[in-house]
């Protein structure tokens, strides 16, 4: 309307068409055309003092819209049931004319509303679903954190997480930006608000994001175990692309002049000590009342967003790392000098080992092969024994006890000699080897040949392996006639040399 009244006021001075496009910064056409409706209207400079911008633009262009003849909607109600799910313009607008039947048409009323939008504060200019996002972000600044004993100064980040709909704010200090601390607190985050929304807006940190895309970013692992465990879908902020993040953007704007610029003064002796002193200003922001709308923040969450969060998982997260591991050709795999077995049909693959505090599990191909038990004993070998072949678990699980059983179908004298192995051999695993030696001559010749040539050796004393095969072997000798006694005159007796 303001170039409106410039063109007739410059054609009034006499420029010329050309002169009043470049004075005004629009085409020549344009003048010509809005000349040309003003000549149709019968309008001239100067315009009458009680002609207004609605009237003009309604003189000129056929606009009949008389929103001063009326009733204008309650937009701030409007706004409010915006926010409810399902509820769209179109449906407001079906009410307000149901209540008004000579109410504004749809165009004017969605016009209408953007002006009021526009006017209200900054904080409230977008709408969002309830319970669909929630933009978490660290503070650009800092608290710096004294320690007692050396004086030293550490500066403790600001975690800060503001939901799309209600604005509703959690806010805590971290010792660091890392994958640690950037996880835990996205936990406390939504243990705060007590259930889980549908998506997370992080910034590229790469604590989640390991390679950001415009297109199909690549979050770190551990963060899309996390986003899996609470079932949430992680929409990380283009590059470069603030508006993408406005929410939290202006949640830290408001958190750094509503608490950490109220902390300036005050030092810091712990992070415990910090975060209490947030706590109490976050819950003085969070029931800080709207300057232009009904309510505050605890308010709007309470009966809009709430209520559509999604509950949270009965199992608390647990932080977990992610490493690589080739598997060994004992299907074992070593990670912080342990080793922990997998299938043994995965030996020389490489497998994905998703580490807590608490124990392991191990992946290949997106698909839980193995879980163990987390050792902290270097060099401790965890075994499963369904992951042994089973030419290994048969040589494994093999104990004296079994051999003992066998050898009793074959004997006592059998018996004997593989009792007198376990006596005699200085390791257990030397006596076994050698037991099953004995048992195998039983195949190798017969269970009887065996027991024979068992007899032969307790009598002996010989329990070797290779005594008995070779007393299987050597069959004994027929036995002698004894020896005739001998009786000479030459022969001098025992009594002689008494």
């Amino acid at each position: 309307m303001r170039k409106i009244r410039e063109v007739l006021r410059l054609k009034a001075e006499r420029l010329s068409d050309r002169q009043i496009a470049a004075a005004i910064g629009s085409a020549r056409s344009t003048v010509q055309e809005c000349l040309g409706r003003c000549r149709e209207a019968g309008l001239a400079w100067p315009l009458p003092p009680e002609m207004d911008e609605e009237t003009l633009h309604t003189r000129l262009y056929g606009r009949q819209v008389l929103l001063s003849r009326s009733p204008a909607p309650d937009f701030a109600a409007v706004h409010a049931e915006l926010k409810r799910p399902g509820v769209t313009r179109m449906l407001l607008w079906q009410e307000y004319r149901a209540a008004q039947p000579d109410g504004w048409q749809y165009s004017a009323f969605c016009e209408q509303y953007r002006r009021w939008l526009g006017r209200q504060d900054l904080v409230l200019r977008q709408a969002h679903r309830p319970g669909d996002k929630l933009f978490v972000d660290y503070a650009g600044q800092t608290v710096p954190i004294t320690d007692r004993l050396t004086g030293l100064v550490r500066e403790a980040q600001i975690f800060v997480a503001v939901l799309g709909a209600s604005h509703y704010a959690y806010v805590e200090a971290t010792w660091t930006q890392s994958l640690p601390d950037w996880l835990g607190a996205h936990v406390r985050a939504l243990t705060f608000l007590g259930g889980v929304p549908a998506a997370i807006v992080p910034d590229n940190l790469k604590s989640g994001v390991s390679k950001a895309c415009r297109y199909e970013p690549a979050l770190n692992p551990a963060y899309q175990d996390w986003a899996e465990h609470y079932g949430v879908a992680i929409l990380p902020a283009r590059v470069r692309k603030p508006r993408d993040k406005a929410k939290v953007e202006n949640g830290v704007l408001i958190v750094e002049r509503w608490i950490l610029a109220r902390l300036r003064h005050v030092t810091f002796f712990s992070l415990a000590d910090l975060n209490k002193a947030i706590a109490a200003l976050l819950a003085e922001l969070n029931t800080r009342p709207f300057q232009r709308l009904e309510g505050c923040r605890k308010s709007l969450f309470e009966t809009t967003e709430h209520p559509t969060l999604r509950p949270l998982p009965v199992q608390p997260y647990e932080f977990a790392t992610w490493k690589k591991a080739k598997v060994h050709l004992d299907y074992h795999i070593q990670i912080e000098g342990a080793f922990y077995s997998v299938p043994y049909a995965l030996v020389g693959k490489t497998v994905e080992v998703r580490l807590t505090a608490r124990g392991i599990e191990i992946f290949h191909r997106q698909r839980r092969v193995a879980a163990h038990a987390r050792q902290d004993v270097r060099g401790h070998f965890t075994t499963d024994a369904a992951h042994r072949p089973e030419r290994h678990s048969a040589v494994i699980e093999l104990t004296h006890e079994k051999l003992m059983q066998r050898a009793v179908a074959i004997g006592p004298a059998t018996v004997e000699v593989l009792a007198q192995q376990v006596q005699r051999r200085r390791h257990p695993e030397e006596a076994l080897r050698a037991s099953l030696g004995i048992l195998r001559l039983a195949k190798d010749f017969s269970p009887e040949a065996l027991e024979r040539a068992a007899e032969r050796a307790v009598t002996l004393g010989a329990f070797s392996y290779r005594a008995v095969r070779n007393l299987i072997a050597t069959p004994p000798a027929a036995s002698a006639q004894p020896a005739l006694p001998i009786t000479h005159p030459n022969v001098r007796g025992g009594d002689y040399f008494r």
